[in-house]
């Protein structure tokens, strides 16, 4: 048996899923920091620490399986004698907690995604509440995640965001501004707005959609320089917003708006509220407003039900509207939702042909979309330098999901964390190469 650890305890935090997390691991690092521990997050192996967090994601199967084997590695590690303590929360931890107290009982403790002050309690800090938006963020210095809701009251059947975060709880306009001021004071430049569902914002709070004065007062924030929205809701989008995008230059031309259908008959069983007239509506809506939006999607195929015509519909529609962004899933039954009642009955092979062909469409729109900017000069925000190239951004891209711009280093001296003209030299389906205008 061995001994027990006598090296100074560090708190090494891993994060997995989405930006929702990624903003509550900050949340949990910059406790622990304010606590007095040693902590870091995703620590190479020789600097990993012995007392581990592990924020899981339990949103498909995919990202289910990625947790499980995170939890398994770091049990093992703990049975060899690697690491001393595991603690497992986030999404998964809260939605299978019984199911995985049992099959992976070397994991000290398993806790949900609202039980922040345990999880501290546990880890030896106490929860401070006058800590209010202070965060460790692990973003390059330059951008980071402001989480204006958590939760969703939306009855979508596929989804179990739900059942893991519970109903939609908007935080209020004044916090969320204090909290944007600590980021600007930290040298961020740019917000990139989350919640399970923008459109939704205040409606629990101020009784009314309030997406647009939270806006407002956001671009009052000295130092910060781009607005970004991600997750908006087709139905009832607060159509004010586009008026604020359009005069305000601080909020981003782009939005990120996942309508993961349009055959009507497929929109309806996914309980989406909307339909394929009044989606198209909506989004020539948008760009008539602002005509230089990018707008960002995310589809899903294979969903219980959906026929070669339902696809067809799917694919016509998609080679009409022509977004800017995109990404497309296979469809992943998910227990305790509506559609878990439904016969999964799109063979495995057929979703992920139906998933490639939709993305391989979308390669071509973005070719095309991408060869218009060829010439043309771009304020981007450059986010690192990666081998030979300087990569940045657009205010029409996000990070890790949309289009880099990359700059050759070897020519071109660029400060991360900067913004720069950048004029476009060279395109491809998903990159765009430039340099300094």
């Amino acid at each position: 048996m061995r001994t027990k650890s006598l090296k100074k305890n560090k708190i090494n935090v891993i994060t997995l899923g989405c930006s929702k997390n990624i903003y509550d691991s900050e949340v949990l690092m910059g406790q622990l920091r304010a606590n007095g521990k040693d902590v870091a997050h995703e620590a190479p192996v020789a600097e990993e620490g012995n007392i581990i967090v592990i924020n899981t994601c339990g949103f498909i199967d995919n990202a289910k399986a990625e947790s499980v084997n995170m939890i398994l590695e770091y049990a093992d590690k703990k049975e060899r004698g690697l690491v001393d303590k595991v603690f497992v929360t986030g999404c998964l931890s809260e939605r299978y907690r019984p199911d995985l107290e049992k099959e992976i009982p070397n994991v000290d403790q398993y806790f949900g995604t609202t039980e922040l002050p345990a999880l501290l309690k546990a880890l030896g800090a106490d929860y401070k509440h006058e800590l209010l938006g202070e965060r460790l963020t692990t973003t390059p210095k330059n951008y980071a995640y402001l989480k204006i809701a958590e939760g969703c009251d939306r009855p979508c059947s596929f989804c179990a965001i739900p059942i893991m975060r519970g109903k939609h709880v908007s935080q209020t306009i004044e916090k969320l501004v204090k909290e944007a001021e600590g980021l600007a004071r930290d040298g961020v430049k740019e917000l990139i707005l989350i919640a399970q569902d923008l459109t939704y914002y205040g409606l629990d709070i101020y009784k009314k959609r309030n997406l647009g004065e939270l806006l407002e007062a956001l671009v009052k924030v000295e130092g910060i320089e781009w607005i970004r929205l991600h997750y908006a809701f087709p139905t009832g989008f607060p159509m004010d917003v586009l008026e604020i995008m359009k005069r305000e230059p601080k909020i981003c031309n782009y939005i990120d708006i996942p309508l993961q259908h349009i055959s009507d008959s497929i929109l309806k069983s996914m309980r989406r509220g909307t339909t394929q007239e009044k989606t198209t509506k909506l989004l020539k809506d948008f760009r008539a407003a602002v005509p230089e939006m990018a707008i960002r999607t995310t589809l899903i195929v294979g969903y219980p039900g959906e026929t070669q015509e339902d696809f067809n519909i799917l694919k016509d529609w998609v080679q009409e509207m022509k977004f800017d962004r995109m990404g497309c899933f296979a469809y992943s039954h998910e227990e305790n939702t509506h559609a878990y009642l439904l016969e999964d009955d799109v063979p495995a092979d057929v979703k992920q042909d139906r998933a490639n062909e939709i993305m391989e469409l979308q390669s071509q729109i973005s070719w095309d979309l991408n060869q218009l900017k060829l010439g043309k000069t771009f304020k981007c925000i450059i986010d690192r330098k990666e081998g030979s190239h300087f990569v940045g951004r657009t205010e029409f891209d996000s990070p890790d999901v949309d289009n880099e711009v990359l700059i050759d280093a070897s020519k071109h001296y660029l400060k991360t964390g900067d913004f720069a003209m950048i004029k476009i030299i060279e395109a491809t389906e998903f990159d765009l190469y430039g340099e300094p205008a």
